[in-house]
């Protein structure tokens, strides 16, 4: 593993870094702002069900309503691509590299909850405009993005047994969501505009002592304007155990396997979520969450996995089906300190993110960490540019709320490869170039480079109008590191803006 090197524009992210943390010293003894939202937001779950449950409760049972979410997104110097292009930060002439463009998700739900029985449904259409991104399926020529999906598919359905006030034991069985810990390696992705679903069978077991999941699913793949279904070739199973026994903490233990045949490469429509080599990763992993309330205003958790298993990377020939011997790990530490009593609720931390990168490509063994299913654009820059694999990252975030329901955000990343023997990988989990070194052309393996990837600054503004009603915006920078500049070096490189409103309705 290389030693973290110097980045360049360290004095800029340096800069960005201290304004962040400058931003909530400075606001701490500051007056509450009133501009007519300073007024907590009462709970709601949506509209139509507020509506029809004010006037009679036995509508409760009833879950009905439409989540529309409309999202404009402007990216320069990386995105036309998509996540995953080996074109990020180039400044060669002729590449198209800036790309903007309008999301549109709506999701209809139908829910019905019974004292042992519960029933779910919801349609979702997803529709990209103007995206230079390749499709995921679409028609030749429609202009749609791999996060178009329409127009009308199942997101979920599903059929739950059981009610844990009479009986520890309960089942759901359907296309469903699998969503665990904070998402770092099992999410729903509904950043994403088509979102994440797995046709899956799950035994939950809860009782005073624990509580947990026992799964086991299948991955189901988008495919714009056919129906969706699941990729038969890639099992996803695992236990997610959660205790608060320990005093002060709450524990999570899980075991996750991932079982994908050679035959999971092309099961049917091109997909983002598809693998692209087989393999049989274990993944052991335990995390530990300071409980609310008994550290103050303090808040921190520790994440640690080690992988296991098999694994074929089609990038080295001599690799057989599962020929390569699973040896990975990860690991997260998160602490923060909010000033609860003070003007603005002012918040800052600091996080530190690991995830094992492959020393040597040609010795048998697969040592990049596997991310699994993940909802990385929480973690590593939420200009979506890396993910847990061959990483170091380091960020510093902040948070204020000048009015209840107004919160702004701050982070600053700074990002090295684990190692330089390895690649550095996109936010799906894809290589930046091959295993041969392009000198300057384009990104490789190239053990002589620096290991700086670069820094990342975001600043984020959420501002809930109404219960059922929500605005956000942002603004991230992603200041190009030695390594970036050195892979690129012959045909030039920039630094690279990603800009996005959004807007959100829950009916």
């Amino acid at each position: 593993m290389n030693p973290p090197s110097p980045i360049p524009t360290l004095p800029k992210a340096a800069l960005a870094i201290a304004a962040v943390a400058a931003l909530s010293v400075s606001l701490q003894a500051a007056p509450p702002l009133d501009l007519g939202l300073d007024t907590p937001l009462r709970p709601s779950t949506g509209f139509l069900n507020d509506y029809l449950r004010a006037d009679d409760p036995y509508m409760a049972a009833w879950n009905l309503g439409v989540q529309y979410r409309a999202r404009y997104e402007m990216k320069e110097n990386g995105g036309a691509t998509g996540a995953g292009s080996g074109t990020d930060f180039s400044a060669k002439p002729g590449v198209l590299n800036d790309n903007s463009y309008l999301l549109q998700k709506t999701l209809i739900r139908v829910g019905y909850t019974g004292k042992w029985f519960e029933a779910f449904v919801q349609g979702r259409n997803s529709s990209s405009t103007n995206d230079k991104r390749p499709s995921t399926g679409a028609l030749p020529g429609s202009g749609a993005g791999p996060e178009s999906d329409g127009p009308i598919d199942l997101h979920q359905a599903y059929l739950g047994l059981g009610n844990h006030k009479e009986f520890p034991l309960s089942l759901k069985v359907g296309r469903q969501e699998l969503s665990y810990g904070e998402e770092r390696l099992v999410g729903a992705f509904a950043w994403n505009n088509v979102g994440r679903v797995f046709d899956a069978a799950k035994l939950r077991w809860q009782n005073s002592w624990f509580s947990g999941d026992f799964f086991t699913s299948r991955i189901v793949l988008p495919d714009d304007n056919n129906f969706n279904t699941a990729n038969d070739y890639d099992y996803f199973s695992g236990a997610y155990l959660t205790s608060r026994k320990i005093p002060s903490l709450v524990s999570d233990f899980y075991f996750l396997s991932r079982n994908a045949s050679p035959q999971a490469t092309s099961p049917g429509p091109r997909s983002p979520f598809t693998v692209t080599s087989a393999r049989d990763i274990y993944t052991l992993g335990a995390r530990f969450v300071s409980a609310t309330n008994d550290w103050g205003n303090i808040n921190f958790f520790v994440d640690g996995a080690y992988q296991f298993g098999h694994y074929n990377d089609p990038a080295i020939a001599t690799a057989s089906a599962r020929g390569l011997e699973q040896q990975a790990y990860m690991a997260v530490a998160n602490a923060s300190y909010t000033w609860q009593e003070v003007a603005f609720t002012p918040k800052v931390g600091l996080e530190y993110c690991f995830g094992s990168g492959d020393s040597n490509p040609n010795d048998g063994k697969h040592q990049t960490f596997e991310n699994l299913f993940p909802t990385n654009h929480k973690f590593y820059g939420f200009a979506d540019f890396a993910s847990l694999q061959n990483l170091h990252d380091l960020r510093f975030f902040s948070s204020l709320k000048p009015m209840a329901r107004l919160t702004l955000l701050a982070e600053a990343h700074l990002m090295w490869l684990a190692d330089t023997h390895d690649s550095f990988y996109t936010v799906t989990g894809a290589r930046r170039g091959g295993l041969a070194a392009t000198p300057g052309n384009g990104y490789g393996i190239n053990p002589t480079y620096s290991s700086a990837l670069g820094a990342e600054t975001d600043l984020v503004a959420t501002w809930a109008l109404s219960p059922y009603i929500s605005i956000e915006a942002a603004y991230c920078h992603f200041f190009r590191g030695s390594y970036v500049s050195s892979s690129l070096s012959a045909i030039g490189s920039k630094d690279a803006d990603y800009i996005y409103l959004q807007t959100q309705f829950s009916f």
